[in-house]
């Protein structure tokens, strides 16, 4: 491994980006003109002094970044197909597929796309629905995106082996998504062609699932471009919104990103969910000072 060409390398990247770029403020008193350490840390999910160590390409400390970390970092740093190849080669990993997987390299344009919308629920996924990156909004409307590998990092693959991934849709639309799923997986596969990845995922689901064979046997195709949902809110309720996707040239990546027409519960409820995060509701309401009053008022009694 080239820790010293790693560190220098990283840090001329991170010298290129501007924190306007990335959602960040530029701040009155910033001594270099791109990213700090810590910020790049920070958006790739790293401690600041472990990418301190990266970017000092000593081996003192005996730094090895794994395949996951370079991926993170070739997010964080807008990398470039090339870029991130050369990063991958200097820390000597196997390259991941560019195209799709947990690993997957994020194309700029969604990326960049993803960095402007901080307002409204957005994700990147693969053509089979595997999370590759997704604002904090996102993960507030639909929860975690599980950290799976293989088949299981799909979200098609989960709705029809695992029950728990319906969990955030009402009961009476899974009919209507799992025809979705399905249809936008027939489009995939064939653009694919014979790929293993995709071949092997859909003969398991076909052993495990006989609502997804069927469906697979009308052989009806789809590619899903926009679609009206209904998301179970673990605090806010069902919340009505519009789902919409824009694919990459390919097809291999698309730009999912929830939305609702101004004024509508579902805009009210997207602007609610900005401000309160993850926080539970039903605890904040417990601690109104109405309630604690009404609380001391009881135990005095």
């Amino acid at each position: 491994m080239n820790l010293p060409e790693l560190g220098a390398f990283l840090r001329t990247r991170r010298d290129r980006i501007r924190p306007a770029e990335v959602g960040l403020p530029q701040g009155p008193r910033r001594r270099v003109p791109g990213l700090r350490r810590e910020e790049v840390a920070q958006l790739a999910g790293l401690s600041a002094d472990y990418y301190t160590e990266l970017e000092r390409g000593s081996a003192k400390h005996g730094v090895q970044p794994s395949t996951q970390t370079l991926a993170a970092l070739a997010r964080a740093l807008r990398l470039n197909g090339d870029e991130r190849d050369h990063l991958f080669h200097l820390a000597e990993r196997p390259i991941p597929p560019s195209a799709h997987g947990p690993s997957a390299h994020v194309q700029p344009a969604l990326l960049g796309l993803l960095d402007r919308l901080s307002n409204t629920p957005t994700r990147v996924i693969t053509d089979l629905h595997e999370t590759l990156v997704e604002n904090d909004l996102a993960r507030n409307l639909l929860g975690d995106s599980p950290a799976h590998r293989g088949p299981a990092a799909s979200f098609v693959y989960r709705w029809f082996t695992d029950p728990q991934a319906r969990e955030r849709y009402p009961p009476e639309d899974h009919p209507h998504h799992s025809r979705v799923f399905v249809a936008d997986l027939q489009a995939a596969a064939a653009r694919r062609g014979r790929d293993a990845e995709v071949t092997k995922m859909i003969a398991v689901l076909r052993r495990r699932s006989r609502e997804f064979a069927t469906l697979w046997d009308t052989h009806d195709v789809a590619v899903r471009r926009m679609d009206h949902k209904k998301i179970v809110h673990p605090t806010l309720g069902i919340i009505e919104l519009d789902c919409y996707n824009l694919l990459s040239e390919d097809g291999r990546q698309r730009l999912l990103w929830f939305t609702a027409p101004p004024g509508s519960p579902g805009a009210e409820q997207l602007e609610l969910l900005s401000a309160i995060g993850t926080q539970d509701l039903s605890v904040a309401e417990a601690t109104t000072p109405e309630r604690l009053s009404a609380a001391e008022s009881g135990a005095q009694r």
